[in-house]
């Protein structure tokens, strides 16, 4: 028995969990609590709501920052984040708009969806780069998927989960401003906050249930290809479970 294969993929197992409940922990405190929270104090104490909101985005860079920290590195997601905040920053203090604050949230969202698209005409599609990154190259999932990238069936499978989470994240990005421009600063501040994790958790649902039906079709045209002792083309391949869970991105 291989006593220590199976203790080493425990640990891995156990450290992914810890560190997704880290993240969320993270999300819920810096991106969601603490600012709703922020701007509703500062607001009963008569701050401005340009000046509440600018104070409550102090709240996400910090997560952003104490993530970079912790990691030793500045990921993707964390750099848009920064940047919308910025350039949200800037538009509210020169124009003193609150609806321009607040479409900040959508800059991130928008360049994030362009990005998605765009690099399907790269080698490797953006998701399958993430969720790579999610499982972790050098873990036994990741190398996993690593080989199974030379069959087009799962290449495949990630252009088009690439294709949905891009266009997915365009249309969220326009729903967010307009909600900004016809709801009220703080119903807006909280969609903002809300709406983004709800959106990715629709389209996370989507991708797992997508994942598991390929895999399924995959798996039956491979068990047909050997009954009748043909051998199945590569896009037959069954897809592993790594194409369902390690597009679990939220």
């Amino acid at each position: 028995m291989d006593t220590s294969g199976d203790g080493r993929r425990t640990a891995e197992t156990t450290a992914a969990k810890g560190g997704r409940l880290r993240s969320i922990t993270m999300i819920v405190i810096f991106d969601v609590a603490a600012p709703l929270a922020a701007y509703n104090v500062l607001r009963s104490a008569g701050m401005t709501a340009v000046t509440a909101l600018l104070v409550s985005g102090v709240f996400p860079a910090l997560g952003v920052a104490i993530g970079a920290l912790r990691h030793r590195r500045l990921d993707v997601v964390g750099a848009l984040v920064l940047a919308g905040i910025v350039v949200g920053t800037v538009l509210g203090l020169v124009s003193h708009s609150t609806r321009l604050l607040l479409v900040e949230g959508s800059v991130p969202t928008a360049v994030f969806g362009v990005a998605c698209l765009g690099s399907l005409w790269a080698r490797r599609p953006l998701m399958f780069s993430f969720a790579l990154e999610f499982t972790g190259p050098d873990t036994a999932k990741g190398r996993e998927m690593t080989r199974l990238w030379q069959y087009a069936g799962f290449r495949r499978v990630f252009r088009i989960i690439t294709g949905v989470w891009g266009a997915g994240f365009l249309v969220e990005a326009a729903l967010r401003i307009v909600i900004v421009y016809y709801a009220s600063t703080g119903t807006a501040l909280a969609s903002s906050k809300i709406t983004p994790f709800l959106w990715a958790a629709i389209l996370s649902a989507w991708t797992v249930a997508y994942g598991a039906h390929h895999k399924k079709k995959g798996e039956r045209l491979a068990a047909a290809a050997a009954t009748s002792e043909i051998p199945g083309p590569s896009h037959t391949h069954p897809l592993s479970p790594e194409t369902t869970k390690a597009t679990d991105l939220t």
